[in-house]
């Protein structure tokens, strides 16, 4: 491929693709437009594919038509067999495709200079592009890394709690600074490509142990931010490229997606009382003092009542307060959950649900997982927007969740979540707690006291089975 300088209809193109991206980013920001976000950011993709292709003379219309239906195919058949509860996996592992998109193209730059047009006519390449594939490569690989790790945690095909490795710290943080060492004496080498020297596949060696390296420590409640930062990365890495190969259209949308993803970890890590640098540090769990090992501390008394018992209580109630988590979306039990809700109201019970910014496995699970079954948008509340109202409410009823509700998170300074704000269910006349049994515990690995209290009744079995137990007794 020959590096084209963009004609006035392609540089044209991709500002009107741009545009799209900005207009889907905004219309993702709110459940109520996000199908239209979607539909501006699939428009603006496809403008921005079409143009390069087209502008590179790389294959002729009926090819692009070709390539374009069987990546669509592909897409549209993932989509529809994938199952809502791993989705968090394959956002994962989109980011990583990305990532290693990002480190091939900046070895094929590397490999051949010249016909990306970004050497002189001696075979040097520019200061400037070699910064620019420099940090492509190491952001490229950290992602591709990090994000098969962070797949494999949320996948079960490795322990999600934190893996905590000897001086951990001072391992990160020589790597990283090698591989900064390492990029500025490739662009200040002046070195062309593989006949002049091997720097650029060490940075990618190097860059990929350390997006490993980084995200093994990272514990399960944390992970919604760490799919998050991996998006952001992968923008970056995406930007850089664009750089490289002088596309217009990759630097806005890697500039997008790297700008979004980083706001968007770092609005999560404000709602849960830590620094973005202390989640890349280690995050939830990985002080191995104060954790739990995946079972309850200890055997305490607890209440456990029926699907009758809850639904007697709930349709007796004035106002509930529904607090979803994962367990809700491994039982798929939304829909389930909706028509109890719309039950209650229709006997004139008020009925709220409460989001974390962090239940579930990555950022708006929840939420999606509700608009999927249809539930009105403004009955779904952020949790500085309705954590004042539990002391009002009769019922606070949580299904799926865990570590958001626990009032450890609040007192035990030895608990590996704490400083996390959580739910004040505990101020509720009456606490539902549905889950599967009293033999585990949350994402982070700690009891929870609200298991134990007065007022709860734990309901255990599966969520949707549950729920569903509960709309009959209700009807």
């Amino acid at each position: 491929m020959e590096h084209v300088t963009a004609p006035a209809w392609a540089l044209l193109a991709y500002l009107v693709s741009g545009v799209l991206f900005i207009l889907a980013l905004r219309g993702l920001s709110s459940p109520e437009t996000s199908r239209a976000g979607n539909r501006y950011g699939m428009a603006g993709m496809l403008i921005a594919v079409v143009t390069t292709l087209v502008m590179q003379q790389l294959a002729g219309i009926v090819e692009i038509l070709i390539a374009i239906a069987i990546g669509g195919g592909i897409g549209l058949v993932t989509a529809r067999r994938i199952a809502m509860t791993d989705m968090p996996q394959l956002v994962a592992a989109f980011h990583s495709l990305v990532g290693m998109a990002a480190v091939l193209v900046a070895l094929a730059a590397w490999l051949n200079p010249g016909a990306f047009g970004i050497a002189d006519a001696a075979g040097q390449i520019f200061a400037v592009s070699r910064v620019e594939l420099a940090l492509g490569a190491a952001i490229g690989a950290i992602t591709f890394s990090g994000s098969v790790i962070a797949f494999a945690k949320l996948n079960g095909n490795m322990s999600g709690a934190p893996i905590i490795l000897p001086a951990r710290h001072v391992i990160n943080f020589g790597i990283l600074g090698g591989i900064v060492v390492l990029i500025a004496l490739y662009v200040l080498s002046g070195a062309g490509g593989p006949g002049e020297g091997m720097l650029i596949p060490i940075i990618v060696a190097l860059a990929f142990l350390i997006g490993f390296l980084l995200i093994i420590p990272i514990g399960g409640a944390d992970m919604p931010v760490v799919v998050s930062m991996l998006n952001s990365y992968s923008g970056w890495a995406a930007a850089a490229m664009g750089f490289t190969l002088g596309n217009s259209a990759m630097i806005i949308t890697g500039a997008l997606v790297g700008s979004s993803g980083a706001i968007l970890s770092y609005i999560m890590c404000r709602a849960m009382n830590r620094s973005f640098l202390s989640v890349i540090a280690g995050g939830f769990g990985a002080d191995s003092s104060g954790g739990g090992n995946g079972e309850p501390r200890e055997q305490r008394p607890y209440k456990q009542g029926s699907a009758a018992d809850a639904a007697f209580m709930l349709e007796q109630a004035e106002k509930v307060i529904i607090i979803p988590g994962y367990g809700m979306a491994v039982a798929q039990a939304q829909h389930a959950l909706r028509e109890m809700a719309d039950m209650l109201e229709e006997k004139g019970v008020e009925v709220k649900y409460a989001i974390h910014p962090v239940a579930g496995r990555m950022p708006g699970h929840m939420n999606v997982l509700l608009a999927e079954a249809q539930v009105p948008y403004e009955n779904v509340f952020e949790l500085e927007d309705i954590n004042s109202e539990f002391a009002q409410a009769d019922v606070a009823f949580i299904i799926g969740a865990n570590d958001v509700v626990n009032p450890a998170a609040k007192t035990d300074k030895s608990s590996p979540i704490y400083g996390m704000p959580v739910f004040d269910v505990e101020k509720a006349k009456q606490v539902f707690f549905i889950k599967r049994s009293m033999g585990g515990v949350g994402y982070a690995g700690v009891d929870n006291d609200v298991f134990y209290m007065d007022q709860t009744m734990m309901l255990l079995s599966d969520a949707k089975k549950m729920v569903e137990e509960i709309v009959k007794a209700l009807d």
